[in-house]
């Protein structure tokens, strides 16, 4: 397959005019069929990557049911986002283990594809749990981390973790050469938050969310995140969780080389307003309003896709918007060998979009698989 007369977001994150070759399920240096595309002037992307999201269509990666993981990934994809990292919640082990056997069982034959896990919680702080269930949280625990890892076939990407608990440090020392340690859900001050970098966490889950804020006089875990060069840091773009202001400023703080746009949406994502669920608590669903019965945000109702779109409404270049919801995120994950870019080799995973960022086609492994919703 060729594709041409269409601006190509390069690996130096620069839209270039150019063509795509296509061969069998990878981007190539030329093309073995006589199939021609024309890109009608539009943008070329990888296809996006969330890394952290719960659910969407009325289903939940919680579920641990393949009916429920697919579903998940057919709507992913048809919103171009071609490779998922679903999030956990803070639940009992037995149900984390029923999630990641199902993951592990996935055959990734149609949808977006799974490509790892993100564990959220069960390892976080009472305070700072938002809208996680404090039944269920427990002090950082290899010994389950690795029981659960095993379970998914080594498929957990990123583990979240409060560092301020007792053993923090320590579980950091013993997973961190398996799993990238965010930290996530916390109270804790920028001295403990520097330690935890020092020992070999790599990221922070959903920045501003569920930890203390930065001020003048105590920077927190934002202010430790910035001044640690090789941390990544997650952000939600729904126009709900960060003021814009905010979005803006962080891209000043880290720049867009650290940044990974993330949706955190849950099942409701592609539903109509009303009742839903999140971790076993009721949630409630009103616009792009998610809360719990205390008025808590339980996560998001939008998709990655309309998060990148909402990061360039506020003022985000395309080309660091696109850079953050594809390279970061696959780096950030340890997939961006195969995932995340258009250079020669990398899996042919790559949406069309026009001037406006509609979605005018989707390929999926080197075959079109739709124009998006």
């Amino acid at each position: 397959m060729k594709i041409e007369n269409i601006k190509v977001f390069g690996e130096d994150c620069q839209f270039h005019m150019s063509e795509l070759y296509i061969n069998g399920a990878d981007i190539a240096d030329r093309f073995s069929d006589d199939v021609v595309i024309d890109g009608e002037d539009c943008y070329a992307i990888p296809g996006l990557i969330d890394i952290h999201f719960h659910g969407c269509i009325g289903h939940d990666f919680c579920e641990g049911t393949e009916e429920a993981i697919q579903i998940i990934a057919d709507y992913e994809l048809s919103e171009g986002i071609t490779s998922i990292c679903p999030a956990t919640m803070t639940l009992a082990e037995e149900i984390l283990s029923k999630v990641c056997i199902a993951a592990k069982a996935h055959e990734n034959r149609e949808g977006a594809i799974l490509c790892g896990i993100n564990m959220e919680g069960p390892f976080i702080s009472l305070a700072k749990k938002g809208a996680q269930n404090s039944d269920f949280i427990k002090k950082p625990d290899a010994a389950m981390f690795y029981r659960l890892h095993k379970l998914s076939g080594e498929m957990v990407r990123l583990v979240a973790l409060a560092c301020e608990e007792e053993g923090a440090m320590e579980f950091i020392d013993e997973v961190k050469n398996d799993v990238s340690v965010s930290l996530a859900h916390t109270t804790t001050d920028y001295d403990t938050a520097m330690t935890a970098f020092s020992h070999g966490a790599k990221q922070v889950t959903h920045l501003y969310n569920a930890m203390q804020p930065f001020s003048h006089r105590a920077p927190g875990l934002v202010g430790a995140a910035c001044d640690t060069e090789d941390c990544m840091v997650e952000i939600i773009c729904d126009g709900i969780h960060i003021h814009p202001c905010v979005i803006r400023t962080t891209f000043k703080m880290f720049g867009d080389d650290r940044i990974c746009l993330i949706s955190d949406s849950m099942m409701a994502t592609g539903m109509p307003d009303g009742n839903y669920s999140l971790g076993g608590q009721p949630v409630k669903v009103k616009g792009n309003y998610a809360t719990l019965s205390d008025g808590t945000i339980a996560g998001s109702a939008t998709n990655l896709m309309d998060c990148m779109r909402t990061a360039v409404s506020f003022g985000i270049p395309l080309e660091s918007a696109v850079k953050c919801a594809t390279m970061n995120p696959a780096k950030a994950i340890g997939v961006f060998h195969k995932y995340g870019g258009l250079s020669i080799g990398k899996t042919a995973n790559i949406l069309l979009l026009d001037k406006d960022l509609n979605i005018k086609q989707i390929i999926l492994r080197g075959k079109l698989v739709g124009s998006g919703r």
